[in-house]
């Protein structure tokens, strides 16, 4: 039942609605026949969420810039792939999904739901912000792991990864992140920085794989402590590992300041309190009959507010 401990719940929205566009058949349509299938999916996604989390306040997390200019400076080819209009910073989106997102927009501010996005930043960035600052516990839903290095058991912060889907999320905290990877749970951040991450255009250091990062990690605790152990022949370091590590020296200079989310942004402000009624009813009304979203409305609507029998 939501609002139970004062949890709460924070969403990496882009990634949960480029999940229902993908996910969800784009024969679900508005009555003009416009393709509404990443609206209607997001919706029931956080209809789930909340039912089976009970969070009591909410956050919609966006990007405001994709590809931040802080980390393109340091690192130029940081998501580069993904472009679609380098001169203008666009990123790659399909048309459908694109034509959408500010339906999205309309029917959370319609909702009630907290949205947040700030201009230069990521929403990792805003999620990062939001996590670290608040008293927890915090629910971060994600199916991006470069999210994994906010978990924190001392403080309650753990991520819901969405990647074998919504409805079987995984729950993640320290221990897994040290299951999965071998490494101290708050050390994924470094460790990402080492494997190196091609969906982000992160390099990595040449030759260094999931379980050589995760064993270095673990030896010299850090990016820091590693380079040092560079620098010291007693360290125990192998020579070719030597060799690979010094030669990355420059990309290892300025990646974690890539990989690593921000926890200053300036932040507006902001009601993250699960609405108990919609903020704007005439506009969801009238949004629910342009777009076909009476269903999934509904079951946001239901989830914020359960049967008390």
């Amino acid at each position: 039942m939501p609002g139970t401990e004062n949890r709460l719940m924070l969403l990496d929205t882009a990634s949960l609605y480029f999940r229902a566009f993908f996910g969800v058949p784009d024969s679900i349509k508005a009555p003009d026949g416009t393709p509404v299938n990443a609206v209607r999916g997001l919706l029931d996604f956080i209809a789930r969420l909340t039912t089976d989390r009970g969070p009591s306040r909410l956050v919609a997390c966006l990007d405001a810039d994709w590809r931040p200019a802080f980390r393109v400076e340091l690192l130029p080819s940081y998501k580069a792939h993904r472009l679609a209009n380098a001169a203008r910073n666009i990123e790659e989106v399909p048309a459908a999904l694109e034509a959408q997102i500010p339906v999205i927009l309309e029917v959370l501010t319609a909702l009630g739901i907290a949205h947040i996005g700030v201009k230069g930043f990521e929403a990792d960035d805003v999620i990062g912000t939001l996590a670290t600052r608040d008293k927890g516990p915090v629910d971060v839903v994600t199916g991006d792991r470069d999210l994994f290095q906010l978990v924190d058991d001392d403080r309650g912060v753990r991520i819901l990864y969405t990647a074998r889907g919504v409805g079987r999320h995984e729950v993640v905290d320290e221990t897994v992140v040290t299951t999965k990877y071998g490494i101290p749970g708050r050390s994924y951040a470094d460790f990402a920085t080492l494997r190196g991450d091609p969906s982000d255009g992160l390099p990595g250091v040449a030759g260094v794989g999931d379980k050589t990062a995760g064993t270095l990690i673990t030896r010299f605790g850090s990016i820091d402590g590693l380079l040092a152990a560079v620098d010291d022949p007693e360290a125990e370091l192998s020579p070719t590992l030597r060799r690979k590590i010094a030669d990355a020296r420059d990309y290892l200079a300025v990646a974690p300041t890539v990989v690593k989310v921000r926890h200053d942004v300036p932040l507006p402000d902001y009601d993250d309190t699960l609405p108990q009624a919609p903020a704007d009813p005439e506009a969801l009304v009238e949004l629910a009959n342009r777009w076909g979203l009476d269903s999934s409305l509904n079951r946001v609507l239901n989830a914020f507010n359960p049967d008390p029998a």
